[in-house]
Formats: structure tokens, sequence, C-alpha cells
């Protein structure tokens, strides 16, 4: 088959292909006006899918669990336990003989272990020199982007009750 009708005329492929380059660098008003109210509409769509995603979840339940006697932990001491679950590490930091702190043991960077420094009263990172302070588990230093999780604690008497994890948000 010949694609060439002859050497004056141009190709047949041409002929046939309705696209002409010098009218595909150009967008009308209408092109723009429906892509834009369907892209709007599709982020409109995922918006509301969020939303309705949030409202069906529910909170999670954390149970209550027994950590520590309060008189086990001298001041300045440290006391390492796992909750909610085995698998979560955490760190119970005595600031003071009526004041403790509790957060997960996991730096928000690259999940390396923290440890406490009395001297600096702060949790530390050796990873990448990341560091938390001990009152609130806010960043101090280095790359973490967000604040430790809080082990809400509870005191009963002598004895420590874990009672929840509080996640903030800030960062």
């Amino acid at each position: 088959m010949n694609l060439l009708r002859s050497k004056s005329a141009e190709p047949l492929w041409k002929e046939e292909f309705s696209v002409h380059t010098s009218d595909e660098r150009y967008v009308s008003r209408r092109q723009f006006s429906k892509f834009l109210v369907l892209t709007s509409a599709a982020m409109f769509v995922g918006n509301l899918w969020i939303l309705v995603k949030s409202w069906l979840t529910r909170k999670p339940v954390y149970p209550e669990a027994l950590i520590a006697n309060l008189s086990d932990v001298p001041v300045a001491g440290v006391k390492l336990f796992n909750y909610p679950t085995p698998d979560d590490h955490c760190i119970l930091v005595r600031l003071a003989a009526d004041r403790v702190v509790a957060y997960s043991q996991k730096c928000t960077h690259l999940s390396c272990a923290v440890y406490y420094s009395a001297e600096r009263k702060q949790l530390l990172c050796p990873c990448h020199n990341g560091s938390f302070s001990a009152e609130d588990g806010s960043v101090i230093a280095g790359p973490p982007p967000r604040p430790l999780p809080k082990i809400e604690i509870e005191t009963r008497g002598d004895q420590l009750i874990a009672r929840g994890v509080e996640t903030n948000a800030r960062g």
C-alpha cells in the first residue's frame, strides 16, 4: 500500500489524522472551564470522603495497665514498660517527687529508641541527635518532625496506671 499519492501531495495518514499541530497549542475557554469544574468536583468529593471517614472511625479505646509503684521509681529515675501492646515500648520518667511523665520510646523521626538524660532533663535520640523535652515531649533539636506521643498516667495511691495514648498533631 502506498502511503503517498504523489510527490506533491501530503501523506495519507496526515489527511486522516484530524488534529492539526497549529490548533493543538490552544485551549478553548470551554475546555479550560470544563477542566476546572471537573477538578474542583473531584477535590470536593475527596474532601467529603475524608470527612465521612473521620466521622465513622472510632477513637481507639486503650486498656488500663499497672506500670509500676511510685516508690519503686526514684526521682530522676526511669522505668521502661510496654503499652498499650507488648510491641509498644514506652519510657516513664519521674521528674520530681510528685511528677511523673511517660512517652512512647520511639523517636518520631526514624523510630530509634530514645533514652532519658537526667543532666539535660531531655529525652535523647542517639541516631540523629534528636532531643525532646522531658516536661512535655516537644521537639527541642534535631530532625524529629513531631513531639513524642504521651502516655496518660494516673496515680492511684502508690500505683502508676497507664490509661491512654495522646498523640499531638503539632510539628
